[in-house]
């Protein structure tokens, strides 16, 4: 989820860092931020949140960081979006728009738009005219994507609201009713958010653009969603790196179906099928006469002889028994619509796991359906 929007960074000229603001632990990060960054030859570097301050608070509180090399623009990128983000050709719209921000925005079916930020934008000159987070009625079917490109004055919007916000708590006087009422659910002083805070008050005010991609975009809310993003991607790889790909007729190599990526260092026996839709990481190992539809492999997971796995994420050092068959029915909304095996969970021989998510390191002996296994 993380590398295809850094990856999407390193195709825009003159990118100065590469900044992932987050709430995990560094050090779950350090292997990555550095491997990316020495392919990459970019220098990206994870910024650790001490509470959260929002979407625009978050990139506040680090304005010194992100301010170090002068940059004349910040993109901006939420990490839970899988998009092909058309970052260069953005930026040359947002330099033409001659704003102080612009969003990428999308158009989705009238059903499913309040479940996103919705907006209007004029239609000659993309500027964006109304903004809504998630209204109750319909408002328009174009969605922000939550990919963004601002010039360094969005520091100065998100300054004004914390000015406001503090000048709002000093001046007010209320009675003891409102004041109780409004401290169980007012936020942090320091808490801005990018799209009520900032997109909704500056909307229609020539500061704010909209550049709609036509192109796949979708957000990854559930695990489910995660393996269609993956389908995109590599559909993608087919018109953009095909060979990336794998291919093979089952002879020398093992059957392919479909878009299917297999890691230079996993061995895979020439008699499994793969495909339609598999990701196989580093040092995966998949034996004779295993079938893999509609999954993500990670590293190190080893497939024995005969073993199926279908709508499944399979957890780092995991291994999945002879003749067993880990399977989910596939529906990417429901929240047990996939299976997923934690890391260096061992499935034994012959059994069958449906519909479940599995916590690491636990081995199952037994069949289970639709369980969530601590």
């Amino acid at each position: 989820m993380v590398h295809h929007p850094i990856s999407a960074c390193s195709r825009i000229p003159n990118l100065a860092q590469i900044y992932l603001i987050g709430f995990y632990d560094e050090r779950e990060f350090a292997l990555y931020v550095s491997s990316i960054s020495n392919e990459l030859r970019i220098p990206v570097r994870y910024l650790r949140e001490d509470k959260p301050h929002g979407s625009a608070g978050g990139l506040y509180i680090f304005r010194d960081y992100i301010m170090e090399d002068s940059p004349s623009h910040i993109v901006l990128l939420n990490c839970d979006v899988c998009s092909s983000f058309p970052l260069p050709d953005m930026l040359e719209a947002h330099k033409k728009y001659g704003g102080m921000g612009t969003l990428l925005v999308n158009k989705v079916s009238a059903e499913s738009a309040n479940q996103f930020g919705e907006l209007v934008a004029d239609p000659e000159t993309n500027e964006l005219l109304h903004y809504t987070e998630k209204p109750e009625t319909f408002v328009s079917d174009l969605i922000n994507c939550g990919v963004y490109i601002f010039t360094p004055n969005i520091f100065s919007a998100i300054e004004d609201v914390l000015k406001q916000k503090k000048d709002r708590a000093n001046l007010r006087r209320v009675s003891s009713f409102e004041a109780l009422h409004s401290a169980t659910k007012a936020l942090p002083p320091d808490f801005v958010r990018l799209d009520q805070d900032i997109l909704s008050p500056r909307a229609g005010k020539k500061e704010l653009y909209t550049y709609q991609t036509l192109d796949f975009w979708e957000q990854i809310k559930t695990p489910g969603m995660s393996l269609r993003c993956s389908g995109l991607y590599l559909s993608r790889f087919r018109r953009t790196s095909p060979h990336l790909l794998a291919s093979g007729d089952g002879k020398r190599t093992a059957t392919i179906v479909g878009d299917v990526y297999i890691h230079p260092s996993a061995k895979v026996h020439p008699t499994s099928k793969i495909g339609p839709n598999v990701s196989i990481s580093a040092n995966a190992r998949v034996g004779a006469g295993a079938r893999l539809i509609n999954c993500i492999i990670l590293d190190g997971v080893e497939i024995m002889e005969n073993a199926v796995v279908i709508h499944s994420i399979v957890g780092w050092k995991s291994s999945i028994g002879k003749w067993s068959r880990v399977q989910g029915e596939g529906d990417q909304n429901a929240k047990l619509g996939i299976t997923i095996l934690g890391e260096a969970v061992d499935v034994e021989d012959e059994v069958v796991i449906v519909n479940s998510i599995v916590l690491p390191n636990k081995t199952l002996n037994v069949s289970v359906q639709e369980e969530i296994i601590l």
